[in-house]
């Protein structure tokens, strides 16, 4: 089976999503930001520095802009390299315009935080380690090297060492801290991103079998009358032709191909669903359509529905692909952590529906209990590869699971030991892995009025 995160952009891609037009408009509002405040500064406050050489370097991110403008496309996508060194050189026009402004005593200096900022969120990891390594000797070098600002009188505005030593540090830890916390959010942000989408593309996927089998039932429903009628003829006509002649053979072979389509049309409507007007089933049904493709995979799958198997009064729910798709992950991860045995139980009441999934395996690691539901969780290992080869380790089938089914109302918990709603010898066995989900009856329940109501014409189905 494919991955749902086939084709999913990984985390090294950050860098490429970043359009050149996006960097262009940052830069060009940085470019007006630093003319205001030199302006404001000389015109307004009286204040003395090169003013010249300032607009120099500022007009270099003016030329530098207007140049990449022109060669590139403004919807182009930028490379990591192409992006550390747009943001590097940011980095650097800021630390010398601040160098000719007064350094430290400068309190724009601040901004040094921002271009670190920007390749936490957009970078990888080494060239936002990069980056902050080069903010934090930009600032060192500020404390010591720096052109003063005077006032009109010609007075030196320098702070205390001991402000400057503060502002210093206050910096650094900004790029550590917010580089840091940046980071770890962006990739939170898009490991969830990844994750949800893969839970959209198991979904559709599982939308796309439910109508397919829909599809094809409606085929064998529609196509068994005229089968039949083909069949029946066909064995008139080899009754009434003399044997051994071509035509005798010729029914037979008629019989022979109708009640191959029958059988085709049969397997395949076996591989989707057995009727497309069945979208409703009672609990026990679902949850055997759910644990179909795992019990046969050496392990004994044992289903208990209802109170000793008392299956009356059962709810009749929804044949709903993200319920189906949602516990077969559940089943499916018991299945391959199990020794043996795997046990499926429904019980329901007034209130609730209850659905349990247990195994006889280690069951949940302790230290990961916390995290359960959560997406990447952990990177394979060789020593989980060995024990499960197929398993990718990362925790994305519980949350697609987890997605899933508490999306159509349920409330999911993990745990484990022994605990069951038996009593008695088999409760003991039951000391792996515990998933409870649990719907309100309402949210799941179709009512018992539709499953009396007459279903009526088959419909066309619509693609």
């Amino acid at each position: 089976m494919e991955s749902p995160l086939t084709g999913l952009a990984g985390p090294r891609q950050r860098g490429h999503w970043i359009r050149l037009r996006t960097l262009v408009l940052l830069r060009w509002w940085a470019v007006v930001g630093q003319i205001t405040a030199l302006v404001i500064a000389h015109l307004a406050y009286d204040l003395i520095f090169d003013i010249g050489l300032c607009f120099a370097v500022i007009g270099a991110s003016v030329v530098s802009n207007l140049i990449v403008s022109m060669i590139y496309p403004a919807n182009k996508r930028l490379n990591e390299r192409e992006n550390l060194f747009f943001v590097m050189f940011d980095l650097l026009q800021l630390g010398f315009l601040l160098y000719l402004t007064g350094g430290l005593n400068n309190p724009f200096a601040i901004l040094v935080v921002g271009p670190v900022i920007v390749s936490a969120s957009s970078l990888s990891t080494r060239s936002t380690f990069f980056l902050g390594l080069t903010a934090i000797a930009i600032v060192t070098a500020l404390f010591w090297l720096y052109m003063p600002l005077r006032t009109d009188q010609g007075d030196i505005l320098r702070m205390p060492d001991i402000y400057r030593f503060g502002f210093w540090l206050a910096i650094v830890i900004a790029v550590i801290f917010l580089g840091v916390y940046s980071r770890w959010v962006v990739s939170e942000m898009q490991a969830m991103s990844q994750a949800l989408q893969a839970t959209q593309m198991a979904l559709a996927r599982e939308q796309k079998l439910t109508d397919l089998g829909g599809v094809v039932a409606a085929a064998a429903h529609e196509l068994g009358t005229p089968l039949a009628t083909i069949k029946l003829t066909s064995s008139e006509l080899a009754d009434d032709l003399p044997s051994g002649s071509d035509a005798h053979e010729d029914a037979l072979l008629i019989r022979e191909q109708a009640d191959r389509c029958r059988d085709i049309l049969r397997s395949m409507g076996r591989a989707g669903k057995d009727d497309m007007h069945l979208r409703t089933a009672p609990l026990s049904a679902v949850l055997d359509e759910a644990a179909e493709p795992h019990v046969n995979r050496g392990k004994t799958v044992i289903c208990e529905h209802g109170s000793g198997g008392d299956l009356a009064g059962q709810p009749f729910v929804l044949r709903r692909p993200e319920i189906i798709h949602g516990l077969r992950n559940l089943i499916q991860n018991a299945v391959d952590f199990a020794t043996d045995t795997v046990w499926i139980e429904s019980r329901w009441s007034a209130e609730n529906i209850t659905i349990r999934i247990m195994d006889n395996g280690p069951g949940f690691p302790v230290p990961i209990m916390p995290r359960i539901g959560e997406p990447f969780m952990r990177r394979r290992t060789p020593r989980s590869d060995a024990r499960r080869p197929e398993y990718d380790g990362m925790g994305l089938g519980l949350f697609i699971a987890k997605t899933l089914l508490e999306r159509s109302g349920a409330d999911l918990s993990f745990a484990n030991g022994v605990d069951s709603f038996s009593a008695g010898h088999r409760k003991s066995e039951r000391t792996g892995a515990v998933i409870e989900v649990v719907w309100p009856r309402a949210e799941l329940e179709t009512g018992t009025e539709g499953r009396r109501a007459a279903l009526g014409d088959n419909q066309p189905i619509k693609g």
